[in-house]
């Protein structure tokens, strides 16, 4: 499967780097390099030779899925 220079943009825009992710986060990326050795969070990421990135929609999907409306 070949993509088209759009379709190829449009997937390369939709990725984050785990700086720009653990900013949003508000934890440091030692903490997501933690998670992902450990699994302790289930938050995907694509790792292509050495370098590690997170798809938006997955960063979006781990903030929804940690909503809360009372402590336990």
């Amino acid at each position: 499967m070949v993509l088209s220079k759009q379709e190829s943009t449009k997937l390369i825009d939709s990725l984050a780097s785990p700086k720009a992710v653990a900013r949003n986060l508000n934890v440091t990326e030692g903490t997501l390099q933690v998670w992902r050795s450990t699994g302790r969070y289930d938050l995907p990421y694509i790792k292509i030779g050495g370098k590690v990135m997170y798809r938006i929609s997955d960063v979006n999907n781990f903030i929804e899925s940690r909503l809360t409306t009372h402590t336990q």
